[in-house]
């Protein structure tokens, strides 16, 4: 992606917690019938490959993983907060007027080619996993051992599982970084000021800055 220095982010333990933060990836491949993507819970395991491995499945319906299989390179989106700026927000429009909107947001991309299977212990494994991760905030967790042996069995019939070892990462931080003191200010505080829940959670990523530094 179009990454400017000023928004990069290298370091891997941030970019892990970056994608550990997006609950919903799009996995992007370009095979035989052309571009395809899928959205998908994936599991992230940082103790496997240089840059981590991610673990997840899709349907077995679903003609994506047959590019897996085949080897194409997958790219793998995690999309953090975002928030469209007003030029308003900045001290320039009243001084000069030369400002325009823009859009902060984070986001990593993720480059690889994955491992396709259909193992139905390490398909339950990975069920159990993913499950365990979105249920163990709740009052009661569901998990996979609620339902009947028989139809966990049929389910997982219906699955392809995949693991993608990252051979490449790209963050990005977008948060007025490239703007002046006053203007990082003022970007926050009208994003902090708004009613929409997203433009407030994207203010307080923006590092506090004094318009006089």
């Amino acid at each position: 992606m179009y990454n400017p220095k000023a928004f990069a982010v290298e370091d891997l333990p941030h970019l892990h917690r970056m994608m550990d933060d997006c609950r919903l990836a799009v996995l992007v491949t370009h095979g035989e019938h052309g571009l395809q993507a899928s959205h998908l819970p994936l599991l992230l395991d940082t103790r496997q490959g240089s840059n981590g491995t991610l673990h997840g499945h899709m349907a077995r319906a679903n003609p994506q993983w047959r590019d897996l299989e085949a080897g194409a390179e997958a790219l793998v989106v995690f999309s953090g907060a975002d928030a469209y700026v007003s030029p308003g927000f900045y001290p320039g429009k009243a001084e000069h007027g030369k400002v325009v909107p823009t859009w902060n947001y984070l986001a990593v991309h993720a480059y690889g080619n994955a491992e396709v299977f259909s193992d139905p212990q390490r398909l339950r494994n990975l069920v159990g996993e993913l499950t365990h991760r979105h249920e163990s905030g709740r009052a009661q967790p569901w998990k996979i051992d609620d339902a009947p042996a028989e139809y966990i069995d049929s389910m997982l019939k219906a699955i392809v599982g995949f693991a993608l070892p990252i051979q490449r990462l790209e963050g990005k931080r977008k948060l007025s970084q490239n703007r002046s003191p006053a203007d990082a200010a003022g970007v926050r505080n009208g994003l902090a000021a708004s009613p929409d829940p997203q433009d407030q959670a994207l203010s307080r990523l923006m590092p506090e800055q004094s318009p006089q530094e």
